[in-house]
């Protein structure tokens, strides 16, 4: 089973990302379970969003302590969320960023990537300057890494849960898997 643990701020999409990510996982034949966990509900709180994905049933509905990716929406998210906490010691980790992952003081050993998703969005008019919304981007970038579930099986599960701006977060999912790194 793959646990994937995702930080983000209201507003941001994790929930959405999560649903997503695990629509795409059934569509490549997987079974899924995707969930998410709120504090305060309002914009720009803390939330994360749990999926598992697996090729056999998932019977665990509690929340992810020891994912296998952790995806952060928001690197401000960690001067004040240990974000990387419980991640195993073969778990990557793919960060909205367009910084090193010294520069986010990140000093475990596991794999990071990056990708510029709050570029991305606003290239492509997802959300505001002050609240861009990347879920969709992250989720492409995420296909890049992880590749049980497919580019295409993204863009479709996007077209389907997406509420507005459909080609949009379209093209910018697509834009994501091409640019994401590792840093």
């Amino acid at each position: 089973m793959i646990e994937i643990r995702i930080h983000g701020r209201g507003g941001q999409g994790a929930v959405v990302a999560s649903e997503i990510l695990a629509r795409a996982a059934v569509k490549d034949g997987m079974r899924v379970a995707a969930f998410p966990f709120f504090g305060v509900e309002r914009r720009g709180a803390p939330v994360t969003a749990f999926c598992r994905i697996d090729d056999k049933p998932i019977r665990i509905h509690a929340g992810i302590y020891e994912p296998d990716y952790v995806i952060v929406l928001d690197p401000k998210l960690m001067e004040f969320v240990d974000v990387c906490q419980g991640l195993k010691p073969n778990g990557e980790i793919l960060m909205n960023t367009t910084r090193s992952k010294e520069e986010l003081g990140i000093n475990k050993s596991n794999k990071t990537w990056i990708v510029d998703a709050t570029g991305i969005a606003l290239k492509h008019g997802l959300g505001s300057e002050t609240a861009p919304i990347v879920n969709t981007a992250i989720v492409g970038a995420f296909a890049k890494i992880f590749p049980k579930v497919s580019l295409e099986s993204v863009l479709k599960s996007i077209e389907e849960a997406a509420p507005t701006k459909k080609d949009a977060n379209v093209a910018a999912a697509k834009e994501a898997y091409h640019m994401v790194k590792e840093a």
